[in-house]
Formats: C-alpha cells, sequence, structure tokens
C-alpha cells in the first residue's frame, strides 16, 4: 500500500496526485483535507481541517519557525494527525508521498514509514524544509533537471526529475483560434483584478479573451472582447485551442500549458518561497514563455500577445514530454517494492 497526501490549496496538488495514482499498480489510498477527486483510483480519507479558527501567534503555529503549520491545542490539527497515523498504522503502508506537508513527511517517517517529497522550487532552505528533504527518501522534481544552486548535495543525490506532470499527459493537439486569448486561473488565489483583465482586453482589441477561472465580476463595464467563462473544472478544449496562454506560473498550470503546447504569456503570483518566480524565471531562461515579473500595463499587452505567439509552443517539450507521471509511478513502485 502507497498513501499519498496532496494539499488542499487550490486543486494542483490532486490532479498531480491523480495523475500519478492512475499509474500505479500497487494499491493506493489518499490523504487530503480536500474532497476526493471523481478519477481517485483508490481510497480516500478525508482529513479534518486543521486552520478553522487558528491564529498562527496566539497558537505558535510554526513552533518558532521550526515547522509550517501545527497549531497548539486545535482539534482538527490533532484529529488529523490522529486519522494519519491510524492509515499508517493499520493498513500495512509502505511508503508516503508528502505533495506537499513538511510535517506530514516528518510524521510519517516517525513511524517508520519511508518518505518520498514532492520537491517545489524556490527557496527551500527554511527549518522545516531542510528537515523534510533531508528525511526523505528521494525527492520527486516536477520540472526538467537544472541547476539548483541553493540545494545541498544530498538532496540533488537523490532527486529524481520528472519533467512537468499534468493530468492531460500524454494529449493530442487542436484546432487553433489564432487571435484567441485564454486566461487560465486556478482556486489558489490570484493578485490581478478583474479591472486590470479588461484594460488588457481594451487595449487589444484584435483579440479575444477569455478568462477561466474567477467567476465574472458584478460590477465593472466589460469590453466586447471579453467573456468570463467561470470556474472550469476540465479546460483541456479551451487550453489546446487558445492562440495564447495568460497563466500564472503554479506548477500545474504550467504543466497543463506545456502538455498543450500553447504559446504562453506568465505571470508568476505571490507566494510562500518564492515558488512561482522561481519557477517563471527557469522558464524564462529556457526561452518557454514570455514572462513578466508583475501583470503588464496595458500599453504593453499587443507586443507581449505578439511576442508569444511568433515564440510558439512546440519548444515545451522540453519541459513536458508527456511521461512525468509515469517516472513518478516507477520511482514509488520501485521504493515501495524495497
Amino acid at each position: 500500500m502507497i498513501a499519498y497526501y496532496a494539499h488542499h490549496h487550490g486543486s494542483g496538488h490532486r490532479h498531480r496526485a491523480t495523475a500519478i495514482a492512475r499509474r500505479l499498480s500497487s494499491p493506493v489510498i489518499g490523504l487530503s483535507s480536500a474532497a476526493r477527486p471523481a478519477d481517485w483510483p483508490g481510497e480516500w480519507v478525508r482529513l479534518p481541517d486543521d486552520a478553522a479558527g487558528v491564529d498562527p501567534v496566539r497558537d505558535d503555529a510554526t513552533a518558532a519557525g521550526l515547522l509550517h503549520w501545527a497549531p497548539i491545542g486545535h482539534p482538527g490539527h490533532l484529529a488529523r494527525a490522529h486519522a494519519i497515523s491510524a492509515v499508517l498504522a493499520t493498513r500495512g503502508v509502505r511508503l508516503l508521498v508528502a505533495d506537499v506537508s513538511a510535517e506530514v513527511a516528518v510524521l510519517a517517517r516517525l513511524h517508520g514509514v519511508p518518505v518520498v517529497v514532492m520537491a517545489q522550487p524556490g527557496a527551500r532552505t527554511d527549518p522545516a524544509h531542510l528537515l523534510a528533504y533531508g528525511l526523505a527518501r528521494r525527492l520527486l522534481a516536477p520540472w526538467p533537471a537544472r541547476p539548483q544552486p541553493d540545494w545541498p548535495p544530498e538532496w540533488l543525490a537523490k532527486t529524481t526529475h520528472l519533467g512537468a506532470v499534468s493530468r492531460f499527459d500524454p494529449a493530442p493537439g487542436g484546432a487553433v483560434r489564432e487571435r484567441r486569448v485564454l486566461v487560465l486561473w486556478g482556486s489558489g488565489g490570484l493578485d490581478v483584478s478583474a479591472d486590470q483583465l479588461r484594460a488588457a482586453a481594451s487595449a487589444t482589441p484584435g483579440w479575444s479573451w477569455e478568462v477561466a477561472g474567477p467567476r465574472a465580476p458584478s460590477a465593472g463595464a466589460d469590453p466586447s472582447n471579453l467573456r468570463w467563462l467561470g470556474w472550469v473544472a476540465d479546460p483541456w478544449e479551451a487550453l489546446r485551442s487558445a492562440g495564447v496562454v495568460v497563466t500564472h506560473a503554479g506548477q500545474n498550470a504550467v504543466a497543463e500549458v506545456a502538455a498543450a503546447r500553447r504559446p504562453a504569456v506568465v505571470v508568476p503570483q505571490e507566494r510562500p518561497f518564492g515558488e512561482q518566480h522561481a519557477t517563471a524565471g527557469a522558464l524564462d531562461r529556457a526561452g518557454l514563455a514570455v514572462v513578466s515579473p508583475s501583470w503588464p500595463d496595458p500599453a504593453a499587452w499587443p507586443a507581449a500577445l505578439d511576442r508569444a505567439a511568433r515564440l510558439g509552443g512546440e519548444a515545451w517539450s522540453s519541459w513536458s514530454d508527456g511521461h512525468g507521471a509515469d517516472r513518478a509511478a516507477a520511482e514509488l513502485e520501485a521504493l515501495a517494492s524495497r
């Protein structure tokens, strides 16, 4: 049995976990505060919420900076740890995948269960990451091999670079609408306002804009070339037919754009540990997308879209060859069989 912890923030962790789990031959049990994905192939344990009512300072949620989240005296946190421990103690778990939680990784290792940590970009040398990455038997990096100057050599020695992992791997392309922009936002939070999107669309009247993610705002006048799609559970058709995709630099969003081989403008959002800015920097250095460190001014959008269209999307094959989930599953099977 392989246990797979998937963080509940956004949807990318669950999408990635499901893509990998569906390629496993070993039985797998999911652990998460989020609901079970419809296509999850095994059991799923819905974990209690451990954040409601927490005052991070009063409840010393980070243990004076040594951990990321372990609030003192919170019944949900206690029940959550108990539920995970019950699975580890009774289900014959031979390996736990943490995607991602330093505390879950440590809890599993304290039970004597080997741990695989799904690595994340950004500055990961704080005490909690040093502990979790240090105790992991394997680090799975869902990006192609590239320099990690702040990683200790012992981390690199046990890292498997998967390339991007997408729920759409491997997937065929589709008919492209050349002058259509798809704005692909996830559920993990957004630093861009509706007015900024309106201004970008107004500045590019030769392009039609569709926004997948946030709901249509109740106030404000939209230009005629802007349409709000709301939350799209399966954005593949919209994604693969886009002339240019505008997206953030979350790992799942980038993996889906890469799977579709679409030209992209990538605007990283503020996240802990500089995660999205690190990914955006890697994309920029590799020449895979037009990268802007913040949302461009309206006047900059015509050139940004034209530059992305000229760049094209075929170079995404170096980021995602469609087999990242297969590599991950093979590593997990090998480790669980030891």
